[in-house]
């Protein structure tokens, strides 16, 4: 009998390294096949000892599955091998990357040099590896699904070659992509484009493109605002079908449609809103009934009369999705005509209109609530300033109103904070222009009571539309499909990291339960206002709380504290509103439960642009901020450290909101490392650190408009 051959712990590690370095080789052209020999100068493995071990790593990935044998001694990397895994691949600026595998708790990292031809965002397959103890990590072994195929970059031209590269703005984008001359399209050296992947050849280092749209000269301010919306492939002109078909609605207000509505007319109405805005989505009706308590309506641009399923109108409402709030302009998800004009609840116009009509009495109690179509009429247009004004003096047109308003509001709002709700108030920067656009001031806006006043009746309709279609009488759940407004329970180990570095500050927190955890956020979110470390803790809270989207399954909304919620009072910017107004008037017409799959296909498709709208919005801000910066070159700031990572941190200047990057490497007074568990970099030699939250002095050093990146550096 044969002895058996027993291979050592040691020497098993060691072929796994070896097999590890093998299947990163053969991903590199994963439809190849190789032999053996191909294999051990491929991992540079040339005496006949390391061959020896390479048919030995062979052995065992082929026992493991990892590598197919199509042929004696030719060999292919298994792609259906059960030891893969999907996910999402997320690029860092150093080009390295993670897989974000749902089954997974922790992403899995992959190296630059194996992330084959993935692109930020794709669906990729992966083989992972975990060996000496380290982290799992990976290499992409195909890509199953590219998130797109357009992108935004800088043509530059390779001098006396028929050939150039469209470089991606984008510092997580891995490749340059490659142009042929035919290809350029009118397009000349240093031109921002946007460009079309068209294929991208086994063993090629770059893609190929064809540069589809000249955008203008990088850094100015068309060129650079088209080039966001382009990026997140959001559209700045409707096609001319859709206008057609936007102008040619009928905008009378006929006798035979006011007959099948509530007219409402004659009750006094009135509207909120910031100074610039132009299309009014809501509006507020007030009146004292006979019995002491107070009939307030809520009312809705009644968007979904106007514009009906099947239309072109429609199909681009639905493409869009949502209107995109850049710094300098608006891209409405309807025609100007119907979101400024028609469907716009303006002052002094009767309009179409969907309510929510409520019977209060003087503690805010719900007696009755109605909801159907209206007719409405606003008499006086406010915006939060005046309507503020009123609030603090009781004096002005409608003052008595406004301040009933603010009362009932103010009982609504502390009893959804009792019920656990999380009162996360954070102010947003806005920016003062000139005719050209230019920056010329920053400001922030921040809620007073004029703008509680509204989320409070806006909520309070959100809420009982939801729970109208979703419970009967007897408060048991209908199951009629609905789109919901979602937010799941935040992840405890978030929490957990929350509430491990609040503690450095003295603060507490308790994660006993969810009642707990609420308290403890809010009684945290009030200690900190006015404090140094306000903004830093407001944000790492927000990124413990899972995100808002979408869904046909009401599992609730933790933010809130709502067991059922939806959105139903913006139709004009918000495509999932129009199909609760559908939904309800379905139901309100007997209708039964529609087909939940094709509710929840546009619920998904609606997360999805609202998503990527945020992120056009977060980059214009971040231009405008560069732009207004490149003033202050040279000058120093009193700014708190907002963001760390390995490769240096981000510094914010409170009184503009601006924030900078300060790179590890132009610290030179040490040798500094990232500390994940205490937010900070540390100096190897002098121990001296820089953590979230600190003060810091900042020159301005450099602002780069394309990038949408200042550069800071610390002065002593």
């Amino acid at each position: 009998m044969a002895k058996r051959k027993y291979i050592s712990s040691k020497n098993n590690q060691k072929l796994q390294e070896i097999g590890r370095t093998i299947l990163q080789f053969m991903n590199k052209q994963s439809s190849k096949i190789y032999n053996y020999k191909q294999i051990a100068d491929g991992i540079d493995f040339k005496n006949p000892r390391q061959r020896e071990l390479v048919v030995q790593a062979l052995h065992k990935l082929l026992a493991d599955q990892r590598i197919e044998e199509v042929s004696k001694g030719k060999y292919i990397i298994n792609l259906r091998i059960e030891g893969t895994l999907t996910g999402i691949i997320d690029f860092n600026q150093s080009g390295n990357a993670y897989v974000n595998v749902e089954e997974l708790d922790d992403d899995v990292f992959i190296h630059s040099k194996n992330v084959k031809d993935a692109l930020q965002g794709d669906t990729v397959v992966i083989v992972t590896y975990q060996y000496k103890g380290k982290k799992m990590e990976g290499s992409v072994v195909e890509v199953t699904h590219r998130k797109r195929t357009d992108f935004v970059g800088t043509f530059e031209y390779i001098p006396h070659k028929e050939f150039g590269f469209v470089v991606s703005d984008k510092k997580n984008f891995n490749t340059d992509i490659f142009v042929r001359k035919d290809k350029f399209n009118g397009a000349k050296h240093g031109d921002k484009v946007v460009v079309k992947m068209i294929g991208w050849r086994p063993g090629d280092k770059n893609p190929e493109g064809e540069i589809t749209q000249v955008l203008g000269a990088p850094g100015e301010h068309e060129t650079e605002i088209h080039s966001i919306l382009a990026e997140y492939g959001l559209p700045y002109e409707f096609p001319e079908e859709v206008e057609l078909e936007a102008d040619a609605i009928d905008r009378e207000i006929r006798d035979e449609e006011v007959a099948k509505r509530w007219d409402m007319r004659n009750i006094l109405t009135l509207t909120i809103d910031p100074k610039d805005a132009k299309d009014f989505d809501d509006a507020l009706s007030i009146r004292k009934l006979e019995n002491g308590n107070w009939e307030i309506g809520v009312h809705i641009a009644d968007v979904s009369h106007y514009v009906r399923p099947g239309t072109r109108l429609d199909d681009e409402a639905y493409s869009r999705a949502t209107s995109i709030y850049l710094v300098d302009r608006v891209v409405p998800m309807l025609p100007e005509v119907l979101s400024n004009g028609v469907c716009s609840l303006r002052p002094n116009e009767d309009k179409y209109t969907f309510s929510a009509v409520f019977e209060m009495d003087d503690q805010a109690e719900i007696r009755k609530e109605w909801f159907g179509r209206t007719v409405t009429h606003s008499d006086r247009r406010f915006t939060y300033e005046e309507a503020q004004e009123r609030i603090e003096t009781g004096q002005g047109e409608l003052a008595e109103e406004i301040l009933t308003f603010d009362r009932l509001a103010k009982i609504l709002r502390a009893k959804r904070i009792r019920d656990g709700a999380i009162t996360f108030d954070r102010s947003e920067v806005r920016f003062n222009l000139d005719e050209n656009n230019e920056p010329v001031g920053v400001y922030f806006k921040i809620s007073k009571d004029s703008n509680h006043l509204i989320e409070e009746f806006m909520l309070l309709a959100n809420r009982k539309v939801s729970e109208f279609v979703s419970l009967n009488r007897k408060g048991t759940p209908t199951n009629n499909t609905f789109i919901y407004r979602i937010h799941d329970d935040p992840n405890p180990t978030k929490l957990e990291a929350l509430r491990d570095f609040v503690s450095t500050f003295g603060y507490k927190m308790d994660l006993a339960n969810t009642k707990k955890v609420t308290e403890s956020m809010n009684t945290l979110l009030q200690k900190v206002k006015g404090k140094p470390e306000e903004n830093m803790i407001e944000t790492l809270a927000m990124r413990s709380m899972s995100k808002a989207v979408y869904s046909t399954n009401p599992i609730g909304h933790y933010g809130l504290g709502f067991e059922y919620y939806s959105h139903f009072t913006s139709p004009i910017r918000r495509y999932p509103d129009l199909i609760a107004h559908r939904l309800l008037q379905h139901y309100l017409d007997g209708g039964k439960s529609p087909n939940r799959n094709d509710v929840e296909e546009k619920a998904k498709h609606c997360s999805a642009m609202e998503r990527l709208a945020a992120d056009a919005e977060r980059d214009s801000i971040k231009f405008m901020q560069v732009k207004f910066m490149e003033k202050h070159l040279g000058e120093t700031f009193e700014g708190v450290i907002s963001g760390v990572a390995e490769f240096g941190f981000w510094v914010q200047i409170p009184e503009n909101g601006a924030e900078g990057l300060i790179k590890l490497r132009d610290l030179t007074d040490d040798s500094y490392s990232f500390d994940a568990s205490t937010h900070a970099v540390r100096g190897s030699r002098h121990g001296k650190q820089f953590q979230l939250g600190d003060k810091v002095k900042i020159k301005v050093m450099k602002a780069n408009l394309i990038a949408k990146q200042l550069d800071f550096k610390i002065v002593d």
